[in-house]
């Protein structure tokens, strides 16, 4: 288990935080792997012996400049956002997708099973309700839910279905920065189990009511290898649309 260590400038509420997803505490950084580290600026991914950390901020960098600045048009057609549809993003990781859904004012609801990686998320959608008006809507706009998201997905749907479920199955990424490079070598760290794809799908296919969202590498094969329906393909990413096995239409 992940543990979070108390910096002496950690809130007074990081002990509670980290008991909301299981995580264990400790008053010094640990000799080896990955653990997060509660202080002023917030909780951080960190890995032992390594000056880089990994922190969710909606409040600003890439985040804030994808609000803003735009980015998100191709995953705002694969969803087909202006019908307003709600999402349910089952692979929420560190909410990057979940946040531009939400910036389009689509309702979120997101699933994380890693404890760390969903304290992460939590603690960055904290923060940003205390951001600026419109960081603060955004994240407002973001329902999380800890656990397995086919799991939860299941269970929730016998009360109200999804519009879009979206998927970002984790993928070997090439070609990319070194910060990011250091970013998914801290993930795989943390993240050991690989991931049921095809059982991930058919929950995604059972509960949407509309479609199935899938983000891959441009070039990257189908999830689980299933053909979609069809895509959406930009310069580096593409976004394979699926029929859900029970539509239901407005």
């Amino acid at each position: 288990m992940t543990p979070l260590y108390l910096a002496p400038d950690a809130p007074a509420n990081a002990a509670a935080q980290a008991a909301a997803f299981g995580l264990p505490t400790v008053s010094a950084p640990p000799p080896q792997g990955e653990y997060l580290t509660a202080d002023s600026d917030g909780i951080s991914l960190c890995r032992a012996g390594e000056k880089g950390r990994v922190r969710v901020d909606f409040a600003g960098g890439a985040a804030q400049y994808r609000r803003t600045k735009g980015g998100g048009e191709l995953i705002a057609k694969a969803v087909a956002h202006t019908a307003r549809p709600t999402v349910w993003d089952a692979t929420g990781g560190l909410g990057r997708d979940s946040f531009v859904l939400a910036s389009l004012g689509l309702n979120v609801t997101t699933f994380e099973q890693n404890p760390a990686v969903a304290c992460l998320l939590s603690d960055g959608l904290n923060r940003a309700a205390a951001a600026d008006s419109d960081t603060a809507a955004a994240a407002a706009r973001i329902t999380l839910h800890f656990g397995n998201a086919c799991t939860l997905m299941k269970a929730l749907a016998a009360e109200c279905r999804p519009d879009v479920v979206y998927l970002d199955p984790m993928y070997p990424e090439r070609k990319k920065s070194a910060a990011v490079k250091k970013e998914m070598a801290y993930f795989h760290g943390l993240i050991a189990e690989s991931q049921d794809e095809s059982g991930l799908l058919a929950a995604a296919k059972a509960v949407a009511k509309k479609r199935v969202v899938v983000k891959r590498p441009r070039l990257g094969e189908h999830l689980a290898g299933q053909t979609p329906a069809y895509c959406y393909e930009g310069k580096s990413t593409r976004f394979d649309v699926y029929l859900p096995d029970f539509p239901e239409h407005d």
